[in-house]
C-alpha cells in the first residue's frame, strides 16, 4: 500500500499538538485527518475509514477510553489499527486503553521524528503475511500449518502442538496485541485448565527456538508478534 493511500486520524484536545504531528506526517506523504474529542473522532472515522488511529485519553465530551470502545464496535473499522497518545504512563491507564481495544501506546511528549518511526512501525500490519495454501510467510520465516513445521531460513524447526499453534496465532496478525485471555481460549480451549504462566513458558520456548526479538511482551495484557 503506498502512502497516499493510507489514512490516518489524529484525534487530540490541543491544537498544537494536532498541528505539528499532521504536519509532520502530511510531509511523509499520509493523508491526514483531525479532530478534537472523541465525538468527533467516531464521526471522522465513520467518514474516512482510516487504516490508523491516533488518540488521546483525556478529552472533553468523550474521552479516548470510551471512544475506542465504540471504534471496536463500529464493522467497517475492526482493521484499523489504534494506538493511544497521552502524558498518562500508569500501568493501569495503559491496560485500560487495551481493554478498551487499542493496538498499542504512546506516551507524549514525543518528538515528531519519533512519532513518524512509530507509525510507521505500526503500519507494518498492512503488510499482510503471504499466505501461500496452509503456510504462513514473514520474511525468511514459513510456518506451514498443514505439517505443523516451520522453516527460518534454510532451518526446519519442529515445535510441540501448543507452541506452534501459539506462534501461527500470533503471526497471522503481525502487530496486534494477542490478550492473555484470547491466547488461553484460542490456543488451549476447554481441554485443560491453565493459568497464564502456562503462555509465559510457552513464549520463553518460542523465544529460544524462533527468536527473542520476534516476541514482545505487553506487560499486563498478552504478547504480539513483530515482523
Amino acid at each position: 500500500m503506498k502512502k497516499k493511500d493510507i489514512k490516518i486520524l489524529l484525534v487530540d484536545d490541543e491544537p498544537d499538538i494536532l498541528e505539528i504531528l499532521g504536519y509532520n506526517l502530511s510531509a511523509e506523504g499520509y493523508q491526514i485527518h483531525t479532530a478534537e474529542n472523541g465525538v468527533q473522532a467516531l464521526a471522522q472515522a465513520k467518514k474516512h475509514l482510516p487504516h490508523l488511529i491516533v488518540l488521546d485519553v483525556m478529552m472533553p465530551e468523550m474521552d479516548g477510553i470510551e471512544a475506542c470502545e465504540k471504534l471496536r464496535g463500529i464493522p467497517e473499522l475492526s482493521e484499523t489499527i489504534i494506538t493511544f497518545l497521552t502524558a498518562r504512563g500508569e500501568d493501569y491507564s495503559q491496560v485500560a486503553g487495551f481493554d478498551a481495544g487499542a493496538d498499542d501506546y504512546i506516551t507524549k511528549p514525543i518528538k515528531p521524528k519519533v512519532l513518524v518511526s512509530k507509525v510507521k512501525a505500526l503500519l507494518r500490519r498492512f503488510k499482510e503475511p503471504e499466505m501461500v495454501e496452509n503456510n504462513i510467510k514473514l520474511g525468511n520465516l514459513i510456518i506451514n500449518r498443514e505439517e505443523y513445521k516451520i522453516l527460518k531460513g534454510k532451518e526446519e524447526i519442529v515445535l510441540p502442538r501448543k507452541e506452534f499453534e501459539l506462534l501461527a496465532l500470533l503471526a497471522s496478525k503481525p502487530g496486534k496485541v494477542f490478550k492473555r485471555e484470547e491466547i488461553l481460549d484460542t490456543v488451549w480451549g476447554n481441554e485443560v485448565v491453565v493459568g497464564g504462566r502456562t503462555i509465559d513458558v510457552h513464549i520463553r520456548k518460542l523465544r529460544e527456538k524462533i527468536g527473542d526479538e520476534r516476541f514482545k511482551t505487553v506487560k499486563g495484557v498478552g504478547y504480539k508478534f513483530v515482523v
